[in-house]
């Protein structure tokens, strides 16, 4: 499982004009299965990711290809978790492979 923190920087800015393939790029995520949940940092420094069911390097990959990314509208960092015990709901995180 992954947490992406996309924080804004210098070129904040720019987001506008790059939202809608943000977006696009985000509902692939969805659409992929890979993204669980996706959010803003408050108060207004950029975006976080939930992920889960690829490895690191793919996930590096699919986050290099976000629009904001490429463009450095925000930096990426990635924090890799290794769920040891979840609530009941939470299970299918547990002992998954990416």
């Amino acid at each position: 499982m992954f947490i992406i923190f996309l924080q804004f920087s210098e070129n904040k800015a720019q987001a506008i004009d790059y939202m809608q393939v943000h977006n696009q790029w985000i509902q692939r995520g969805f659409d992929d299965k890979v993204f669980l949940m996706v959010g803003s940092l408050q108060p207004n420094l950029g975006g976080s990711i939930l992920a889960h069911g690829e490895s690191r390097q793919a996930i590096e990959n699919r986050v290099s290809e976000d629009p904001f990314v490429v463009k450095n509208i925000v930096t990426a960092e990635i924090f890799e978790i290794d769920p040891k015990k979840t609530d009941e709901r939470l299970n299918f995180l547990l002992h998954q492979e990416g």
